[in-house]
């Protein structure tokens, strides 16, 4: 008699995992009936526990924004990248997440850098991290605009704190001065105290001449390189891969 208004009442609180999982048991009465009590209970607060789970996941996931719906278990290792298992299982376990470890993704366009770093901080989500991803031309932008209305000092403070950064895209076209100053301020805010995910097509020789200022250059580079891991990818682009594998449609005709 007062399931309906406890179910309610469940809602009401915010217990909606309670709730529905309290309305499963009043509507199958034979499948839990054999159930003492604190094993029913249980079974409403173990509910309650995965709903506010997966609703935490949803909300991270929102916050990174990242590029791509990937996941490190659709990670292809059978085509030749220059994946390394043993590196890439490493990777995927995110000790070095907590480390406050960096990771460098270099190797040419089309062969899955940002899927690859988006993959992974999919897994740092599940692993209850906070992460944002950014294209890094597209956060300068943003870090421009956020200066001229005095939001940048509030941006770079909301950088600081993720747990894991994605740095997409590094090295398109040389720093302006500005840029590099806020380059280093985000890794130096980071350093130590948070990990950071860095793809680029540039290989990473070359990455002090790309930064521009011999100085800045050195500063960025030891906050940044010191202590991380490297993936270089080598091998034919994915996507040209993928156009000459795909099957030909007979209502192709030359």
């Amino acid at each position: 008699m007062l399931t309906h208004p406890t179910s309610e009442r469940l809602t009401a609180l915010g217990l909606t995992g309670m709730a529905k999982a309290l309305d499963e048991q009043r509507y199958a009465p034979a499948t839990f009936d054999s159930l003492g009590f604190e094993e029913r209970l249980g079974l409403l607060v173990d509910r309650e526990a995965t709903e506010r789970d997966a609703k935490r996941l949803v909300a991270r996931l929102k916050f990174a924004a990242l590029r791509q719906a990937a996941c490190v278990e659709d990670l292809d290792l059978r085509t030749p990248r220059g994946i390394d298992r043993t590196v890439m299982a490493h990777l995927v376990d995110g000790a070095w997440i907590a480390r406050h470890e960096n990771l460098l993704i270099t190797g040419p366009t089309g062969l899955g850098k940002s899927w690859i770093a988006c993959a992974l901080g999919q897994k740092a989500c599940r692993d209850g991290r906070v992460v944002v991803y950014h294209r890094v031309p597209r956060l300068f932008e943003a870090l421009a605009i956020a200066r001229g209305d005095g939001r940048h000092a509030r941006m770079l403070k909301a950088l600081a704190r993720t747990d894991l950064l994605i740095l997409d895209d590094w090295g398109l076209a040389v720093l302006t001065s500005f840029e590099r100053r806020d380059l280093l301020e985000i890794l130096e805010d980071r350093h130590g105290r948070g990990a950071t995910i860095v793809t680029s097509q540039l290989p990473l020789e070359h990455w002090h001449e790309a930064i521009g200022d011999p100085t800045l250059a050195d500063a960025i580079l030891d906050r940044l390189v010191h202590n991380a891991h490297r993936l270089t990818l080598a091998g034919e682009s994915m996507r040209r891969r993928a156009t000459r594998l795909k099957p030909l449609d007979p209502t192709d005709q030359a």
